[in-house]
């Protein structure tokens, strides 16, 4: 690990979009593991102000995390036809669907993206969702950054080899937040952890990170000892202070329902793990009214606005992997401490 992306410790903090900002990424790089920075929510703006303040916070390697999804079409009908379908909600909470405005909710790298990473040459760049497109890689791999990107099957893990990665991340289905599955819509797929890291391990040369319900020090070492280079930790990050996980998301994770989670599109349109609550119970996990990733973003936000200002999480996204038993309310640099073995 120390060879390979120049930190001390075998651990990368998962980048988690919507819940944690340079703070905690560079709490994470200080304390000698990878520390990540989310940046798929971030306009240009935001992204390079993020850039700055977490270049001045740390001098150690971090790393930053791009979607490589290719935006869907808008079809007017599959929007309306998801908007039937939260329409009691709407009712519920006195919400005027009509104004609410479409948007892509998430965008992917593209040429403003890379031009941002080559002012400032992270260590690391990782992609969710595959890889942009190989003009896009070519400017990313001259700033000298290593490359990372997600597979959740073993034909994606020699995809991302043959296609010029430096590692992959083996991401099981314990994980938490959205699936970076992306040759395929098949969730029949998806494989636990350890026997997709040992079967990822076997299929390529190059490194590979363990990711999926890792939460403590024996889930790192029996990574390390499957073959990873380092293991992928995010849920048990999501108490930290430095985390900027919002009150009724901190709340569900010290709960028994944090047990109880499922792989859900009904808010973005993809798949991804989060705590069962009413609206993933009341709609069904994965909801066929749900419009491609990201569409379904923008017509459940105000719901998720609404029922947090009451103080509730009913229509927010929980994310949070299948063990939230790691989950520590003190520093990162404590969590660091309990997950190296």
């Amino acid at each position: 690990m120390s060879d390979f992306f120049g930190t001390e410790l075998p651990v990368i903090q998962a980048p988690m979009a919507g819940v944690q900002d340079h703070r905690l990424a560079a709490a994470v790089s200080n304390a000698g593991g990878l520390g990540s920075l989310p940046c798929a929510m971030l306009g240009a703006d935001a992204l390079r102000a993020e850039l700055e303040t977490l270049k001045a916070a740390t001098g150690r390697p971090f790393n930053v995390n791009f979607f490589a999804h290719r935006p869907p079409v808008q079809v007017e009908a599959d929007e309306r036809k998801w908007r039937r379908a939260l329409e009691p909600f709407y009712q519920e909470f006195g919400i005027n669907p009509d104004s609410i405005e479409s948007g892509p909710g998430r965008m992917p790298f593209n040429e403003e993206s890379a031009g941002i990473v080559e002012e400032f040459c992270p260590a690391v760049v990782s992609f969710h969702f595959g890889l942009p497109e190989p003009s896009l890689m070519e400017r990313v791999r001259r700033t000298g950054a290593k490359v990372l990107s997600t597979a959740t099957t073993v034909e994606e893990a020699v995809w991302l080899e043959q296609h010029g990665v430096d590692a992959i991340i083996a991401q099981g289905l314990e994980a938490g937040g959205h699936r970076g599955i992306f040759l395929t819509t098949d969730m029949t797929t998806q494989m636990g952890t350890f026997a997709l890291l040992r079967q990822v391990v076997a299929a390529v040369k190059i490194p590979v990170i363990a990711a999926g319900g890792i939460a403590d020090a024996r889930g790192v070492k029996a990574a390390l000892d499957l073959g990873a280079v380092a293991a992928q930790v995010g849920t048990a990050f999501l108490l930290c202070r430095e985390a900027t996980t919002r009150p009724v998301h901190r709340e569900a994770l010290k709960s028994q329902n944090a047990r109880h989670t499922a792989i859900t599109n009904v808010f973005s349109g993809g798949p991804a793990r989060g705590i069962v609550n009413r609206v993933v119970r009341e709609l069904g996990p994965l909801c066929r009214e749900a419009p491609p990733f990201p569409l379904a973003t923008g017509a459940i936000a105000p719901l998720r606005t609404a029922a947090e200002a009451a103080g509730s999480g009913d229509f927010s996204p929980l994310w949070c992997g299948q063990n939230a038993s790691g989950c520590h309310e003190g520093s990162a640099a404590e969590l660091l401490e309990r997950l190296v073995p």
